[in-house]
């Protein structure tokens, strides 16, 4: 598909006209229909699909208005930054002001002392983890899109939070189960996800069940891994390698 841009248009254009564009790290699929569209004179939907993306890219606003061949992206279809800046601006308005403040002192707490006294770490996790599942039960998963990734200085990384309800059994089955849900409904990335559950297989000297960490030592049987990755929208193991190998070599370009 990399060799053949004009087909992959064709086929993202389908995929979008049939499901929510979810614009997914290292893929970020959405927006590269909209930018290899437009390298190929290819009709994406114009405004419509710019404005479109603009809630996909709101959490990274502040390193995405920095990008020069974006914004001149914008430009050309008449979308200035300062129109820009007020969407962005308009999706920051509709998060949940009271859970990001939950949450900002979430990820304090999970970063406190760096993680060094045992007690402290197990403290604060299980605080956590109760912060978690009240917000599950009341507001749903809360997404980029509920409470944004940035506030002020503060970082929310909701893979982080995750990654550490693995290492505490009496509430990883919880989590297992109540997050699927959030991978079917596109609320939660379904890496964090698989990286959260690949952790507590090696606490428990199991065999991944996604495969999320490099290396193939803890993967047993890489045709049952490749269908669970399958089943909450991973690539196979092949293609993720190639994926990371292509997000590597971008990076090195920039």
């Amino acid at each position: 598909m990399a060799k053949q841009p004009e087909k992959a248009i064709k086929k993202y254009k389908k995929l979008f006209r049939k499901y929510r564009p979810l614009n997914q790290e290292r893929i970020e699929e959405y927006e590269t229909y909209i930018r290899v569209s437009d390298k190929y004179g290819k009709n994406f939907g114009g405004q419509k699909s710019l404005y479109r993306l603009i809630p996909l890219i709101a959490p990274y606003w502040r390193y995405k208005k920095e990008d020069p061949k974006f914004i001149k992206l914008y430009k050309k279809y008449g979308i200035d930054s300062l129109n820009m800046e007020q969407k962005v601006a308009q999706w920051e308005s509709k998060h949940d002001k009271m859970l990001i403040d939950s949450f900002v002192i979430a990820f304090a707490r999970d970063q406190y002392g760096g993680r060094l006294n045992n007690s402290d770490r197990t403290e604060n996790d299980v605080k956590n983890a109760e912060l978690l599942k009240w917000t599950f039960e009341n507001h749903g998963f809360p997404s980029k899109q509920k409470i944004g990734l940035y506030y002020k200085d503060a970082f929310m990384p909701m893979s982080v939070l995750l990654l550490h309800m693995a290492d505490y059994d009496e509430y990883h089955p919880y989590f297992k189960t109540k997050i699927l849900e959030y991978i079917k409904s596109g609320d939660c990335s379904p890496r964090d996800y698989a990286a959260m559950v690949d952790r507590n297989n090696l606490h428990h000297k199991t065999p991944y069940t996604y495969g999320v960490y490099q290396g193939y030592q803890n993967i047993t049987d890489s045709a049952k891994v490749d269908r669970n990755r399958k089943s909450i929208g991973l690539p196979s193991l092949k293609y993720r390698n190639k994926i990371a190998k292509d997000f590597s070599d971008s990076l090195k370009t920039k």
